[in-house]
C-alpha cells in the first residue's frame, strides 16, 4: 500500500488519543483536589498506605509495562522469532522471591524507600551510593521510554518527534506532580486497560487481515519463528532457555524486588498481606501482556515475511516496523489507529510517572530530610512535588540522548536494568542474606559491580553483531537458517571479545554475583559483623534455610539463624552505643539471643517507624 495514505489521522482517532492524555491529567486533578490534597509527603509519596491489592497489581504491570515493551516484544518476536517468550518461565520465581522475602522485610521496617533499609543494614554512606545509581539508572530508563513512542510514530506516521515527546513528557510531568502516588497508580490502572485494548485490537484486525489464523500459523511455521526449547549452555547465546529462564530471574528480581518504583507500591497497600496479594496478582497479568505481545509479532511477520518495507519507513528500525504494521492493519478503521497510539503512550506515561513518583521519594527520603530533619511537612511536600516536575523536565533532556543507541529498544532497556539493576539487587542481597556482610564490604562491593557491569556493557556495544534470522518464508528460509548457523559456527569470538559477547540477559544475574563475592571477601578480610551488631529485621534467614540439615550448634556458628522479624521494642537513637553511621541503636536487652528465637515468622511484630 502507498505509504503516503498511512500519514493520516481521522477526527475520532485525535479524539481517543486527547481522550486518553485528558483523561489521564483529570485523575491528576481528582487526587489534587480530594482527600488530604496532597498537603503530606505521606499521602503525595506513599498515597497514605491505603490501597487495595487490585489497583496495586494493575499498578504494577504498567510501571514496566512500557512503551518499550508493546514495541519492542514484537520487533524481537519479528526479527529473531519466539525463544524470547521463554522469558513467563522467569515471572514465577522473580514474582514468587519478592512475595516472601522482600516485601515482608521491607514493609515491617515501614520505610519509605527501599534505601532506608542500607543504612539500617550498613551505613548512611551506602544507603547514599545505593540511591544516587539508583536515580542514575531510572534517568537513563526514562529518556528510552519517552523517546521510543515518539521516534516510532514519527518513523511511520510523520508526526513531531519532539512535539510528541514534550507531549508525553509534559502530561505525566502534570499529573503525576499535582496528584502524587494516588493519581499514578489509578492512571496506571486506566492505562494498562487502554493497552490491553489496543494490543487486542490489533491482533484480530492483523489476524483476520492476514487471512486467519490458519494462515498466520503456517507462514511463522515456515519461516523458522516458532523456537523450540533450546537448552545451549553457552551464556554466550543471545537467547535460549537459561539466558531467559534463568538470567531472567535476576532481572525481575532487580525490577520486582528492590527497584524503588515497585517497592513503593508495595508500602502504599493497606497490609502486608494486600502487598503479597498484589505481587501475585501480577503473575498472570504480566503473561497476559508477553503473549500479546508475542502474538503480535507473529501477526507482524505473517503479514510481511518475505517483504522487504524499509524504503516506506523514515527508519530502518525493527520497532518502526511495528508500528507501520499497526497503521497497515489498523488503515481505513477509525478510531482503531487512535485507540491503539493511545495504547502506546498509555504504556510510557504509566512508566515514566513511577519513575518521576520514584525518584522524588528516595531523593527526598535519602538525601534531603536527614540532611534538614527540621523541614516542615508543607515545605516538604512542596519540595517533593517540584522534585518530580524536575526529573520530568531531566528525563526529557535524556530522551534526546536515546536515539544515538543502535540496539533495539527492547535491548537498550534491559541492558540498562542489567548493567546498574543487577549491582543494586547484589547490594540488597548482601545485606539481607549474609549476615557477617559489613558496609565497607557493601560499597567496594556495589562499585566493583558497577565498573565490571560498564566495562561488560560498553564492551558489548563496541564489538556488537547480532544475527536475526532471515525474514523468507517456506524453504528459502530453512536454507538461509541453516547458511546462517554454518557462519556463526565458523566465527564465534574468542578471549576478551568472547566476555563483551555475554547474554545481556546474564547482565543482572552476573553483576549481582558480582558484588556479592567481592562485599563478602571484604568484609571478612575487614572484619565480619558479629550478629549481635545486626539492627533486628535486616535479615532474612536464607542460609538456615539452604542448611535446615545442619545440627543447631552449627547454624548457630554460621550465624544464619536469625529470624526476619521480633517482638521489639522502637529503636532509640543512642549515639554513645551504635556503630557508627547508622544512626539507630537497639538497647541490649532487645537483643534475643540464638536459642531464643524460635521461629522465621513470629506473630507480632512492632511497626517501629525509622528515625533518619
Amino acid at each position: 500500500m502507498d505509504p503516503s495514505d498511512q500519514k493520516f489521522f481521522t477526527v475520532i482517532d485525535y479524539v481517543i488519543f486527547a481522550v486518553l492524555l485528558a483523561a489521564s491529567m483529570g485523575i491528576g486533578l481528582y487526587y489534587a483536589l480530594s482527600g488530604g490534597r496532597q498537603r503530606t509527603t505521606q499521602e503525595f509519596l506513599m498515597a497514605d498506605r491505603s490501597m487495595g491489592c487490585l489497583p496495586v497489581s494493575l499498578s504494577l504491570i504498567a510501571s514496566f509495562q512500557s512503551a518499550v515493551a508493546i514495541i519492542g516484544v514484537p520487533a524481537e518476536i519479528y526479527t529473531h522469532g519466539t525463544q524470547y517468550w521463554f522469558i513467563g518461565c522467569a515471572y514465577i520465581l522473580g514474582l514468587f522471591i519478592p512475595a516472601h522475602i522482600f516485601i515482608p522485610v521491607f514493609y515491617r521496617l515501614r520505610v519509605s524507600s527501599a534505601y532506608q533499609y542500607l543504612e539500617l543494614r550498613f551505613s548512611k554512606a551506602v544507603r547514599i551510593c545505593g540511591t544516587l545509581t539508583f536515580i542514575f539508572q531510572m534517568v537513563i530508563y526514562m529518556g528510552v521510554c519517552v523517546y521510543t513512542p515518539a521516534f516510532a510514530l514519527n518513523a511511520v506516521t510523520g508526526f513531531e518527534l519532539w512535539g510528541t515527546v514534550l507531549a508525553t513528557g509534559l502530561v505525566c510531568t502534570l499529573y503525576t506532580t499535582l496528584g502524587g502516588l494516588k493519581a499514578v497508580i489509578w492512571t496506571d490502572v486506566f492505562q494498562t486497560v487502554v493497552m490491553f485494548a489496543g494490543q487486542l485490537a490489533v491482533i484480530v484486525v492483523g489476524v483476520q487481515k492476514t487471512g486467519g489464523v490458519a494462515d498466520v500459523w503456517r507462514k511463522v511455521w515456515e519461516g523458522n519463528r516458532i523456537s523450540g526449547l533450546d537448552l545451549n549452555p553457552d551464556p554466550t547465546e543471545r537467547h535460549t532457555f537459561w539466558t531467559l529462564g534463568v538470567g531472567g530471574v535476576f532481572l525481575m528480581l532487580s525490577l520486582y524486588g528492590v527497584n524503588q518504583a515497585q517497592v513503593q507500591r508495595y508500602l502504599s497497600s493497606r497490609t502486608e498481606k494486600e502487598a503479597v496479594r498484589s505481587c501475585y496478582m501480577v503473575f498472570p497479568s504480566l503473561q497476559l501482556a508477553l503473549a500479546l505481545s508475542c502474538v503480535m509479532g507473529l501477526v507482524m511477520f505473517a503479514r510481511y515475511c518475505g517483504e522487504d518495507h524499509s524504503d516506506k519507513l523514515a527508519s530502518s528500525s525493527r520497532d518502526a516496523m511495528v508500528i507501520y504494521f499497526v497503521m497497515d492493519m489498523l488503515h481505513g478503521l477509525p478510531g482503531l489507529p487512535g485507540l491503539f497510539i493511545a495504547c502506546l503512550f498509555s504504556a510510557a506515561l504509566s512508566t515514566i510517572s513511577s519513575a518521576f513518583n520514584s525518584l522524588a521519594t528516595v531523593t527526598m527520603e535519602d538525601l534531603i530530610k536527614p540532611q534538614y530533619p527540621a523541614m516542615t511537612e508543607a515545605r516538604a511536600t512542596l519540595l517533593s512535588k517540584v522534585l518530580a516536575m524536575s526529573y520530568g523536565l531531566l528525563c526529557l533532556a535524556m530522551a534526546y540522548l536515546t536515539h544515538l543507541m543502535g540496539d533495539s529498544v527492547l535491548q537498550v532497556a534491559l541492558k540498562i536494568f542489567g548493567m546498574v539493576g543487577g549491582p543494586i539487587l547484589g547490594l540488597f542481597c548482601l545485606g539481607m542474606f549474609f549476615p557477617w556482610a559489613n558496609s565497607i564490604g557493601a560499597l567496594v562491593g556495589l562499585c566493583a559491580g558497577l565498573v565490571v557491569a560498564f566495562w561488560l556493557g560498553i564492551g558489548s556495544i563496541l564489538t556488537r553483531s547480532t544475527r536475526p534470522l532471515p525474514l523468507e518464508c517456506g524453504a528459502n528460509a530453512t536454507i538461509a537458517i541453516q547458511t546462517a548457523f554454518n557462519n556463526t559456527t565458523l566465527s564465534q569470538p574468542s578471549g576478551l571479545k568472547r566476555f563483551y559477547s555475554l547474554s545481556y540477559m546474564w547482565y543482572s544475574g552476573f553483576n549481582c554475583t558480582t558484588v556479592i563475592l567481592i562485599g563478602l571477601i571484604i568484609s571478612f578480610l575487614t572484619g565480619p559483623t558479629k550478629e549481635e551488631d545486626v539492627m533486628p529485621g535486616t535479615l532474612y534467614p536464607l542460609l538456615g534455610k539452604l542448611f535446615c540439615f545442619l545440627p543447631e550448634h552449627l547454624k548457630k556458628k554460621l550465624c544464619c539463624v536469625t529470624p526476619l522479624g521480633q517482638t521489639l521494642a522502637a529503636p532509640q537513637r543512642q549515639p554513645s552505643q551504635h556503630k557508627e553511621g547508622n544512626g539507630l541503636a537497639f538497647p541490649q536487652e532487645d537483643r534475643s539471643s540464638l536459642e531464643e528465637r524460635e521461629s522465621f515468622l513470629p506473630e507480632t511484630f512492632v511497626e517501629y517507624e525509622t528515625a533518619v
